[in-house]
């Protein structure tokens, strides 16, 4: 692989045209001095296509985005007549996914069993966000019918996030239940455990948020491929005692 060039050699380049010698006093034989310009011209050029491409494709995405919303749409109110989908792929997808490792509690299961639909929505611009929203049915944990998780650019420029403020039933709180679930079992085991509402309400690192990467670029887009676990290929599965399912680590190609 041939080396590119060091930031001596490119401050010689941007101030060739001013003078024959670099910041750093190293001179270039004219000829090589051409060369470095002319090269440094034609990767202007090519950086200006990278962009035009890069504005391109943004505007086929959102053209296909709009296309494929109906759809989407279509789909869930077909999956609404399957009894607790989302709710399966959930589970899934926090307990079983190679790269997520979680755990959902007794009662986190119970409360998911009131997840109806789940959906995806990228912003407009595609590229400065989307959103996760979890529609749930009327429980005995929170008073909220969506829950929403968004991810976007911060004012600095950083990813960032926000969720819906959980407005949780007297008594009912989950994110308190887990906590209090872990004290006494040492404080890495606690830190190891990462549950639905604790990643929900946590925007602690969005650049490496995997749970949401997962649903939006998994999940989301072919969630019948999670559902039916059995006819994805499995690296050292195992099946689950209760329903047959592979319940142990799931290696989706």
């Amino acid at each position: 692989m041939s080396s590119g060039a060091t930031p001596k050699k490119l401050k010689k380049v941007e101030g060739a045209s001013a003078s024959g010698e670099g910041e750093e006093g190293r001179d270039y034989d004219a000829e090589t001095q051409k060369a470095l310009e002319e090269i440094d011209a034609c990767q202007n050029e090519i950086d200006a296509l990278n962009e035009k491409a890069s504005e391109e494709i943004l505007k086929v995405e959102q053209k296909y985005n709009k296309l494929r919303k109906p759809y989407f749409e279509k789909r869930n109110d077909i999956i609404k007549r399957i009894p607790n989908f989302w709710f399966s792929l959930t589970f899934i997808q926090f307990v079983n996914h190679p790269q997520i490792s979680a755990i959902l509690e007794e009662d986190e299961e119970d409360c998911l069993h009131y997840l109806s639909k789940l959906e995806v929505e990228e912003f407009e611009d595609i590229k400065s966000g989307y959103r996760i929203n979890f529609h749930f049915d009327e429980n005995p944990y929170f008073e909220n019918d969506v829950l929403t998780k968004e991810f976007h650019l911060g004012s600095s420029g950083d990813p960032a996030s926000q969720s819906t403020p959980i407005r949780w039933k007297e008594g009912n709180d989950l994110t308190k239940k887990g906590k209090d679930k872990n004290v006494g079992k040492g404080r890495k085991r606690a830190m190891e455990q990462k549950t639905f509402f604790n990643w929900f309400t946590d925007h602690g690192d969005p650049s490496a948020d995997d749970i949401a990467e997962v649903i939006k670029d998994d999940m989301w887009p072919n969630p019948l491929q999670y559902y039916l676990v059995p006819d994805i290929e499995v690296e050292n599965g195992v099946e689950g005692e209760d329903d047959g399912r592979y319940v142990e680590t799931l290696c989706v190609m």
